[in-house]
């Protein structure tokens, strides 16, 4: 990291009179610190997050995303990452901390103070940053804000005390839920107070990485030290480097899918030779695993972009499908499928350990907005299937107002199609992940860890359904 290896500089210190210190500027004998503007890019993105509930991947895209986070280096993005994925999964207990440390609350405008104190509290009570670093850039980035540089000498204080005591204070936010009060709730009432306690504990950790190979599991996992699981998934250990330089990465023997987003697509019978629609498609790990099943594959996205990435991914596997550029929602083919797939748009609640903003992003009324969304998708997703053929419903939600719910209600307005149950033994290590219906349910507080390998996997819903028969 640019700050930790460079040499701390010295400004002159601010005296009763002279006003406030000039913003840093080279050209005004003021450099700018290093490491200062990927603090400020770090804050200005939090603040869009949790204040504008604006989606984090869409501000780190390096084509379409902000503008300060686009102008760093390699080196700093990754240090925007790492402290905003941070400040995202603790934040509760940081701002806990802090309303403790600052005693008075900030007045309405000094918001943005708040993220610079968020975002210097994430490196020094998580990150391997020198706590000195981190006070001095915020000190920096208060003093050069007119917003925030009446705050300057408050920072400094705040900053440096949480430095000293922040054994104590992390001690003492162990009773502070790490979700939000909304999700917390939910989660309680669908899982009860003890799984619940677990699902949100486990969001503090990020995801393992995890492959799904195109054969030979056991062989795959001896060459890159991983764990076989029990969705036949190979689980990297952490550290295991650059994916695109791994072994058989070139060659196409594996894609990166999450083991719980591998689950949709192994729920179908014998594919070889069916026609099978995946209709929410990019960027394509599901449809891989249709084509390697031997399925004739068409492959839908509305994005024409993500669809380019699809293309791009199936060919690094040497696998193929027919891509269409549609909204699923007006597709109409000319012949009905052997068998379709809807993994739909949802609130991805299953998946906050990689994506920890979902739970600033998100909320009770989006959940509600999305599984009406998804209705409406399932439904017209069953005229697409010819008598006999087969539908496989998922989503990365934790929810069962996304999933089991949902699902029932359609099918009770459609009796000739019916459930065909998950059978527990023939997924030896996730009986506990199907439902009484045979319906799939993970969470990320399942599949334990190892010492070498993480645990968990993304919370995922998926229902195998079939059209009469």
């Amino acid at each position: 990291m640019n700050d930790d290896t460079q040499k701390k500089r010295t400004h002159p210190k601010h005296r009763p009179g002279r006003g406030p210190r000039p913003v840093a500027d080279a050209a005004a004998g003021h450099p700018e610190k290093p490491g200062l503007r990927a603090r400020q890019a770090a804050a200005k993105i939090l603040a869009a997050v949790v204040d504008r509930r604006t989606p984090l991947d869409g501000m780190l895209d390096l084509e379409n995303g902000n503008p300060a986070y686009k102008q760093l280096n390699d080196a700093d993005r990754a240090l925007v990452r790492a402290i905003l994925n941070t400040a995202l999964r603790h934040l509760p207990r940081i701002e806990a901390i802090l309303d403790t440390l600052v005693g008075t609350p900030l007045p309405e405008g000094a918001r943005a103070l708040h993220h610079v104190l968020t975002v210097a509290a994430a490196q020094i009570l998580y990150l391997d940053v020198p706590d000195h670093s981190a006070v001095d850039l915020a000190v920096e980035q208060a003093q050069i804000d007119p917003r925030n540089r009446r705050f300057a000498s408050l920072t400094n204080a705040v900053l440096r005390r949480l430095s000293r005591e922040k054994g104590a204070h992390l001690d003492a936010t162990h009773v502070v839920s790490v979700v939000p009060a909304w999700f917390h709730e939910r989660l309680v009432a669908i899982y009860g107070r003890e799984h619940a306690a677990r699902i949100a504990q486990s969001l503090l950790e990020p995801s393992a990485i995890d492959l799904t190979v195109k054969s030979d599991p056991e062989g795959w996992a001896a060459r890159l030290g991983g764990l076989v699981l029990p969705t036949g998934s190979v689980r990297l250990p952490a550290g295991s480097g650059a994916i695109p330089a791994l072994e058989g990465f070139e060659a196409g023997e594996w894609w990166v899918q999450d083991a719980a987003a591998s689950l949709p697509a192994k729920l179908f019978g014998d594919l070889a030779g069916k026609r099978v629609a995946d209709l929410c498609a990019a960027p394509g790990g599901k449809t891989a695993q249709l084509a390697l099943a031997g399925a004739d594959v068409t492959a839908l996205d509305q994005s024409g972009n993500r669809l380019k990435r699809l293309i791009g991914n199936l060919d690094r596997l040497g696998l193929s499908a027919t891509a269409v550029e549609a909204n699923m929602a007006d597709y109409r083919p000319d012949a009905l499928f052997d068998a379709v797939l809807l993994d739909a748009p949802c609130s991805s609640t299953g998946t906050i350990r990689k994506h920890p903003d979902v739970l600033w992003t998100k909320g009770p009324e989006d959940i509600g907005k999305l599984a009406r969304l998804q209705e409406r998708l399932l439904r017209h997703a069953l005229t697409l299937v010819k008598p006999g053929g087969e539908l496989v419903f998922s989503n990365c939600s934790l929810d069962p107002a996304e999933g089991e719910e949902m699902v029932t209600r359609v099918l009770t307005d459609h009796p000739s199609w019916h459930v065909v149950p998950v059978d527990p033994a023939d997924w030896p290590g996730l009986e506990a992940a199907i439902s009484p219906r045979g319906e799939f349910r993970t969470t990320p507080a399942m599949l334990p860890a190892t010492e070498d390998h993480a645990g968990g996997l993304d919370g995922f819903y998926a229902v195998r359904l079939k059209n009469g028969g």
